[in-house]
C-alpha cells in the first residue's frame, strides 16, 4: 500500500527560535527507515486559523498526518480541539485518560486542574495513543477514508518513547513500512560541495540507490540511499556504490555515517600504538574537546598545552623570542615550533598546534582574520600549514574549521606513513 507522509510541528516557541526542532528531524529518520516517503515538513504557530490552512494543504497530498505540540494543558495548546473543528467532529472525553492523568498527579503530589481535563478529549471515534511518562496522551484518528493522523506531545522524550511503542507497530500493522530506506553517508574533508559534486557527477543520476551531495558544519557529505526489503539487501546495494565512490575521492573521505575526524584519527592512533599531545592558540582549547569527546582517547591523547598569550609560547613551548618578534605568533615558523614543543613536553609521538585569528578583531591587511595556520610534528615530520577561512566567518566557526582541518592534516599524514610501510 503506497503512502505519504506529512510532518507538522505546532509550536509558536518553533517559529521564534526559542527551542529547536529535533522532532521533525526524528520523524524524517523513524520514516525513512520504515521506507515511508515524505515530501513536506511544516512548522506553524499556536493558531488554529494557521492550522487549519496548513491542514486543509496536508490532508490534500499526504495519507498520512503526523503532528508534535499542541496536546498540553495550557490554553494555547489547541491541537486536539483545532482537528476536531476542522474535521467536524465532536470531542468526547475518555475516563482512563482521566485516571491515567489523575494517577500520575496524585504520584508527584500536584493538585489536578481544570485545564488538565482538557486532556482527556479527543475527537468521537479516535484511539487512544497512550503516554507512558508525560499526561498528554496522543491519538490515532482516521477522520476520512484514506486519511490517517498521529499526534503527539512536543517533549521530545514523550514523542520518541510514543512513536516507538505504539506508532511503529500500528503502522506496520497496517501495512505501511514494509520496505526501508537505507542510508549510508560518506564524510569528506578538505574540499568543497561542488567540487565532490563534479568529481562524482555521473553516480548523481542514479536512481536506486541514489547519490546527493550536501554540506555541513563545514564539511561535505555524499548520502547513498537505497529503498530496500531489508537492511542486509540493502547494504548489499550500496557496498559497490560506496567502494566506486571511494575509489574516486581517494583520502578525501575520510569516514562514514557516525566518523568524526577525531575518531578516525584516534582509531589509527590506538592501532599503532602511538600518542598524541596537542598546543593551541586560537582555538583555546577547541582541538583538544574534539579529541577527548572520542570514548577511550585516554589511551592516545596526552594532553596540550593553551598558549594562548605569546609568554606561555616563550615558557612552556620553547618559541623562540626571536621568532616571535620578526614573524608574529601567527606564522608557519611559530606554528612548527609549538607542535614540536608540545610534543618534546609530552613526550608524544606526534604533536598538533594552532595558531591564528579568530577575530572578529585583530587582523590586519596582511593577516586578516581568518588566517590560521597549523603546524605538525612527528617522526622526522616539521611542516606547517597555512589556511585562510575569510573574515566574514564569525569566530566560533573559524575555531571549528581550525580544529577540524587540524585533525585532517594529522590523519592524511598518517595515512601517508601506512602506505609508506
Amino acid at each position: 500500500m503506497s503512502v505519504n507522509a506529512e510532518v507538522i510541528c505546532v509550536g509558536t516557541e518553533l517559529l521564534l527560535g526559542e527551542i529547536q526542532n529535533s522532532n521533525a528531524q526524528f520523524l524524517a529518520q523513524q520514516l525513512a527507515q520504515l521506507g515511508i516517503p515524505h515530501f513536506y515538513q511544516t512548522v506553524v504557530g499556536d493558531n488554529p486559523e494557521r492550522l487549519k490552512k496548513v491542514l486543509a494543504i496536508a490532508a490534500e497530498r499526504a495519507q498520512l498526518l503526523i503532528l508534535t505540540g499542541g496536546l498540553g494543558p495550557t490554553p494555547d495548546d489547541l491541537t486536539t480541539e483545532t482537528l476536531a473543528e476542522f474535521f467536524a467532529t465532536p470531542l468526547v472525553e475518555h475516563p482512563e485518560i482521566l485516571a491515567d492523568i489523575t494517577h500520575k498527579f496524585a504520584q508527584r503530589n500536584l493538585a489536578l486542574s481544570a485545564n488538565n481535563r482538557k486532556q482527556a478529549l479527543l475527537p468521537q471515534g479516535a484511539q487512544i495513543l497512550p503516554n507512558s511518562t508525560g499526561t498528554a496522551p496522543g491519538m490515532i484518528w482516521q477522520p476520512r477514508t484514506g486519511l490517517t493522523l498521529l499526534t503527539f506531545p512536543g517533549v521530545p522524550a514523550e514523542m520518541k518513547l510514543m512513536w516507538q511503542e505504539t506508532a511503529v507497530p500500528y503502522l506496520r500493522a497496517q501495512g505501511w513500512g514494509q520496505e526501508i530506506i537505507y542510508s549510508r553517508v560518506l564524510r569528506f574533508w578538505g574540499i568543497s560541495e561542488s567540487a565532490l559534486a563534479e568529481k562524482v557527477a555521473p553516480f548523481l543520476a542514479m536512481q536506486n540507490p541514489t547519490v546527493a551531495p550536501y554540506a555541513n558544519h563545514g564539511e561535505a557529505r555524499l548520502r547513498i540511499s537505497v529503498r530496500s526489503n531489508s537492511e542486509v539487501e540493502a547494504q548489499q546495494q550500496i557496498i559497490p556504490v560506496e567502494q566506486q565512490l571511494r575509489r574516486l575521492t581517494g583520502e578525501d573521505c575520510y569516514g562514514t555515517d557516525d566518523d568524526s575526524l577525531a575518531s578516525v584519527v584516534g582509531q589509527v592512533l590506538q592501532s599503532r600504538g602511538e600518542t598524541l599531545s596537542v598546543a593551541e592558540s586560537c582555538t583555546g582549547g577547541g582541538l583538544g574537546q574534539m579529541v577527548t569527546q572520542v570514548a577511550g582517547s585516554s589511551s592516545y591523547f596526552m594532553g596540550g598545552i593553551i598558549s594562548y598569550d605569546d609568554a606561555v609560547k616563550l615558557s612552556l613551548l620553547d618559541v623562540a623570542a626571536e621568532d616571535l618578534a620578526q614573524q608574529g605568533a601567527v606564522s608557519h615558523t611559530v606554528a612548527r615550533q609549538m607542535a614540536a614543543g608540545v610534543r618534546c613536553r609530552l613526550k608524544t609521538t606526534w604533536g598538533l598546534s594552532i595558531t591564528g585569528i579568530a577575530g572578529p578583531g585583530g587582523g590586519t591587511a596582511t593577516k586578516p582574520v581568518g588566517l590560521v595556520y597549523i603546524g605538525l610534528a612527528g617522526p622526522e615530520v616539521s611542516t606547517s600549514f597555512e589556511y585562510r577561512f575569510g573574515s566574514l566567518r564569525d569566530r566560533e566557526w573559524i575555531q571549528r574549521l581550525s580544529a577540524c582541518s587540524a585533525l585532517d592534516q594529522l590523519r592524511r599524514k598518517l595515512l601517508l606513513s601506512v602506505h609508506k610501510t
